[in-house]
């Protein structure tokens, strides 16, 4: 059962970070892709520093955002790791100038700031040689396909691949009792085929080390919530979940990348997010030397001072209206009186939302300020109340009231929502 804390989590950060950044280049897959050698690739060690890597800024920066977690990479697919493994020499501590354990003081600091601490792990580890039947410096697109895994004698027996499953537990074990983390982000499970990793297995040692972990979707059955990454949901997803998605086109650092979201598109995917029930997990990607680029913390920034002027639209509120019942997302507090309705766009003639059988008791702006508490007038027009078929409420919006990003309109109701979402009919009494 997943821990209550992440449903009412709303926002995230995700953090990759890893050698990738000193060349600004794709994290893992550029040498995968036949971008880069994996041997240039592996030289990025010798320029990864993290010298100005403040930890305590970090979580700052998160918590002003209204982030309830953060999700830092402990290894991605190329086998670095940012903190002192024992069952290996391919670390930050022992191969890269930085010479440090990384992790311990990101969990300290966000745990200073009361904000979830979560760690990304690679289940599979392209500089692990016993992971796949290629060669290390040769393992590329065209060489580790499903016809490579085919070949090993035994398949999943075979020798070699128990000692990879042995080594990736030892390294979760480590990551659970080093630094026991509130939530667990999986990737790279999609080769060799499921049934090789005896997800079963692992889910068990995870859930003996760390019974209230939360685990997304990527471990086989055990995971708590679905994950869907960069692309929309246009349909909610069932259960718990979390949109995980980039600032600009890219997860790690790459200098090159100015394709960023605005703020605004930001604070749009977030309130459609949330609207919908779930999570956004937003990514930003450090530099080498630890430092968040500029574009990424302005953005943050600018973000972060937004939901604090309309926190109480989003912590502490369900999801919202069903798509159709109008042109925004909105959602819906606890006891289900109070219905937020996020409007995006300037409002010519009234902003129109549909379905309310209940009485509007009052309309106004969130964070409006002013004498009348930034409230609106309203109508209802249509419908045939009297056979329980409601008009459709129509909401003055003067362009003095609009928020630049998105502005955020609370309806009160006499009650619980009484939501109509028929299809229509004759009227027969009048």
């Amino acid at each position: 059962m997943i821990q209550p804390w992440f449903e009412g989590a709303k926002l995230g950060i995700f953090i990759h970070w890893g050698i990738y950044a000193v060349e600004g280049i794709p994290e893992s897959w550029s040498f995968f892709n036949d971008q880069i050698s994996y041997a240039d690739y592996i030289k990025q060690c010798a320029g990864f520093t993290a010298a100005h890597y403040d930890p305590k800024e970090w979580a700052a920066l998160f918590a002003r955002t209204g982030a309830q977690y953060a999700v830092l990479t402990t290894k991605h697919h190329d086998g670095v790791a940012l903190y002192d493994t024992a069952e290996n020499d391919l670390s930050v501590v022992k191969r890269t100038p930085a010479g440090r354990d990384l992790i311990a003081p990101y969990c300290e600091a966000l745990r200073e700031k009361e904000i979830k601490v979560g760690l990304y792990f690679s289940h599979l580890d392209w500089s692990r040689p016993d992971y796949a039947p290629v060669p290390v410096g040769e393992r590329t697109n065209k060489t580790l396909n499903s016809a490579s895994f085919a070949s090993w004698e035994g398949g999943k027996d075979n020798p070699a691949w128990q000692r990879f499953i042995a080594f990736q537990r030892a390294q979760l074990t480590e990551i659970c009792t080093k630094f026991s983390p509130d939530l667990l982000w999986f990737d790279g499970d999609w080769t060799p085929p499921h049934e090789w990793w005896d997800f079963d297995e692992t889910g068990d040692m995870l859930r003996r080390l760390l019974p209230d972990v939360v685990i997304n979707s990527r471990l086989g059955s055990h995971g708590d919530y679905a994950t869907p990454e960069q692309g929309q949901p246009i349909a909610r997803p069932q259960g718990p979940w979390e949109f995980c998605v980039t600032m600009n086109d890219s997860w790690g650092y790459q200098g090159r990348d100015q394709n960023y979201k605005s703020v605004r598109e930001i604070v749009r995917l977030f309130a459609e997010v949330v609207g919908m029930g779930g999570n956004l997990l937003l990514d930003i990607g450090p530099m080498a030397d630890g430092t968040i680029p500029p574009e990424q913390a302005e953005r943050l920034e600018a973000f972060g001072a937004w939901n604090q002027k309309h926190h109480e639209a989003i912590w502490g509120t369900d999801a919202g209206l069903p798509a159709g019942h109008c042109y925004g997302a909105s959602t819906l507090s606890a006891d289900r009186t109070t219905l937020y309705v996020f409007v995006f766009d300037r409002v010519v003639d009234g902003f129109a939302v549909k379905g309310i059988r209940n009485k509007v008791k009052r309309v106004s702006v969130v964070g409006g300020g002013g004498d009348d508490g930034g409230e609106l007038s309203f109508r209802k027009r249509g419908g045939a109340e009297w056979m329980n078929v409601p008009g459709v409420l129509w909401i003055a919006v003067p362009d003095a009231v609009l928020d630049p990003l998105a502005t955020v309109l609370k309806i009160e109701l006499d009650g619980e929502l009484d939501l109509w979402t028929g299809a229509g009919h004759a009227i027969t009494a009048n």
